[in-house]
């Protein structure tokens, strides 16, 4: 990767993982640090990729039936505390308002790492009837969680996500509405994202605070780690027996109605990053890339070229992709430089020559083959040129997660599979937490999750040798 490095101010990846995703972040202008530790601004270029997340998967939701709502951001110390596993798995994050004004407030609030509590405390004040089930709502908002290490879109102090809240009638209606928002997520992933994951459910140990059930999608990032990309949560009637969320039955009878919640965040722009990038930047997937075709101009200065670049913007623009002209004066492989790395899918070089045939050239981001397209039939090829790079990066993507996922029936297996490059190892499990703590403990992973798509490794649990009947994923996670 070293020799084909063109920014100087981004760190190689293979001499440091972790610096390059900083400086890839900022020289991108994705984020800038806040004057208050742990927080970051969101820069309008990364801006602009999470409301492309945002249009898409709101459309969505919006297809399953689901709204949109607005929650306060703070929560009273008393209603936080009514369900106590969630107070108790949140306590060392949250970040509390003592004063409102010059006046000591009467009662802490919570500026929100959640809104579990807002949404029941709501649900019990208007729901009456069986007839207004099932409620399911979404917001958009920031939280706060007073994280002690920080991580650009991985792990902030706040951070923008979309949290899913919906009550039902039935555990199972319930149930079903937990496993088609991870589907959703997985889809949203993989043909949004061109991100393969891992679908699974959390183990007791790793599951929500408070939840019966988390599921989560795993996704293997380019130096092998683990990233937990969303996750669905199923409740059952706990949240709505600790709040008194009740309604009138078909049988005429108070009943407890069944919750569930899921979210994902900014940190899937983190995810873009591990998974796609290079060492020249950012490599976008063109669904939610900014701008999916940049036109470059080659030697503007000679008559009619920065006007035929005009007209070529503006048949692209006119066809509904987000095209961009760099106009400006400066040199040719500066602008193929800073294009690259902002990660813009596609390059459309066009010089004098080009012009004179009737052509351009192509280049694609994700590999950087090029090719010449007549400029008759750009427009038409543009869409099928944005595919294979959405194509090409879901394939590098997954040949990285393949080639990288081991199996193991012995603990040291998997840590000798960490000690030399790690990856993601599935082994058996007998279900005990003991085991799961004591695989940390041995190897330095965590479970990832118990995958759906479950294969027979052993008869046995690598680490106390008894009886085990569940596949689990194991990685270092992020």
């Amino acid at each position: 990767m070293a020799k084909d490095k063109k920014i100087k101010e981004i760190t190689d990846m293979d001499v440091d993982f972790a610096q390059w995703y900083t400086d890839v972040c900022r020289k991108a202008e994705l984020i800038e640090y806040a004057s208050v530790k742990g927080f970051t601004i969101l820069r309008p270029y990364g801006y602009a990729i999470w409301e492309n997340i945002q249009r898409i998967m709101d459309a969505e939701f919006k297809k399953t039936g689901h709204v949109n709502v607005a929650m306060p951001v703070l929560i009273p110390e008393s209603l936080l505390k009514k369900e106590g596993e969630l107070v108790n798995g949140f306590a060392p994050e949250v970040a509390w308002v003592t004063e409102g004004g010059s006046e000591k407030l009467e009662e802490r609030l919570a500026f929100r790492p959640t809104s579990e509590t807002m949404f029941c405390d709501h649900w019990a004040n208007v729901l009456q009837t069986y007839r207004q089930l099932p409620m399911l709502y979404n917001q958009w908002c920031s939280v706060i969680r007073w994280e002690k290490t920080t991580r650009p879109f991985l792990r902030s102090r706040e951070f923008w996500w979309q949290e899913g809240h919906t009550i039902h009638e039935t555990a199972e209606e319930a149930q079903r509405e937990t496993e088609q928002q991870l589907e959703l997520y997985a889809d949203f992933c993989e043909k949004i994202l061109a991100i393969p994951v891992v679908k699974g459910r959390k183990t007791d140990k790793e599951k929500f605070a408070g939840a019966e059930a988390t599921y989560s999608i795993e996704a293997m990032m380019k130096d092998r780690k683990a990233l937990q990309s969303a996750t669905s949560h199923y409740f059952g009637d706990k949240f709505s027996r600790a709040y008194n969320v009740t309604y009138t039955g078909r049988d005429n009878t108070l009943q407890y109605p069944y919750q569930t919640s899921w979210g994902s965040t900014t940190r899937l722009i983190g995810a873009v990053i591990m998974t796609h990038g290079d060492n020249n930047g950012l490599v976008l997937p063109p669904a939610i890339a900014p701008i999916q075709v940049v036109v470059l101009p080659i030697a503007q200065h000679k008559e009619g070229v920065l006007e035929k670049a005009q007209e070529v913007v503006n048949a692209i623009e006119a066809a509904g992709i987000r095209v961009k002209g760099d106009f400006s004066d400066n040199s040719a492989g500066w602008k193929f430089s800073e294009w690259e790395m902002k990660g813009v899918p596609l390059r459309i070089e066009l010089g004098p020559r080009d012009i004179e045939n009737n052509q351009c050239v192509v280049a694609r981001r994700d590999n950087g083959e090029k090719a010449t397209v007549g400029l008759d039939e750009l427009v038409e090829k543009l869409p099928e040129l944005l595919q294979s790079v959405h194509d090409g990066l879901y394939e590098k993507a997954l040949s990285n997660l393949n080639e990288h996922t081991y199996s193991a029936t012995e603990v040291s297996e998997v840590k000798t599979i960490m000690e030399n490059g790690g990856g993601f190892v599935k082994t058996m499990w007998c279900g005990s937490e003991e085991c799961e703590v004591k695989m940390k403990e041995l190897a330095g992973v965590s479970s990832r999750n118990i995958p759906f798509d479950q294969e027979h490794i052993s008869d046995t649990c690598p680490v106390c040798g008894g009886k085990a009947e569940k596949m689990v994923v194991w990685g270092i996670a992020y």
